[in-house]
């Protein structure tokens, strides 16, 4: 699968906007500045496809971008304090609207910042995927910002942060060095190719 080929398509300010959904769907989350344009621009080898913000909460919308055989669906980032209240709430419609309907779900990466316990709003939407029973994954960002010591001992907290949700799969990731990269690719790789698989046998 090349992941090197990826374009912008769509953004969606609210559900009503929302495109039909026609190719597996790899879902990305996590609150601002988590460091998910960092995760994808990665991911698709490229500097800027997702715009890195130094302004939290900026992304308002949900934006579909085409790479090879799937959509990556960049969610906008939740948990920043000075969104105001009307703001927040369209954030939950589209959230809502876009998880309630019919899609080919593929994979939800749900990032969590590797250096902190995660947020409630984190383990809102851990829950959320979990008890709705979508697929997902969850990576750890920013590893590169702690030191080895202090990276083993944050994995081990995580785990326990975390046991509720232990058969979960998890990956540390760091923008700087790429480490994480190539398992998440695969991983993707695999949910879109069973997705695939999946939406051909609905047709015949």
């Amino acid at each position: 699968m090349n992941f090197n080929k990826a374009e912008f398509e769509f953004a969606a300010g609210n559900a009503s906007q929302l495109p039909k959904s026609v190719m597996p769907e790899v879902i990305f989350s996590g609150r601002s500045n988590v460091g998910k344009s960092s995760l994808i621009n990665k991911l698709v080898n490229r500097k800027a496809l997702a715009r890195v913000s130094a302004t939290p909460g900026k992304t308002a919308t949900i934006n579909f971008f085409k790479v090879d055989k799937f959509h990556l669906v960049d969610l906008p980032g939740y948990g920043y304090a000075k969104v105001s209240k009307a703001e927040k709430q369209r954030w939950a419609n589209l959230m809502e609207g876009y998880f309630n309907q019919e899609r080919n779900f593929s994979l939800v990466v749900q990032i969590v910042d590797m250096r902190h316990s995660p947020s409630a709003d984190d383990m809102n939407m851990i829950e959320y995927l979990y008890s709705g029973g979508f697929p997902f994954i969850i990576v750890f960002t920013k590893k590169d910002k702690l030191k080895k010591t202090q990276q083993i001992k944050r994995l081990e907290e995580l785990k326990q942060e975390l046991s509720a949700y232990s058969d979960i799969p998890a990956f540390p990731f760091s923008a700087v060095t790429g480490e994480g990269t190539e398992e998440i690719r695969a991983y993707i790789e695999k949910c879109v190719n069973e997705t695939l698989q999946k939406m051909s046998e609905d047709t015949v």
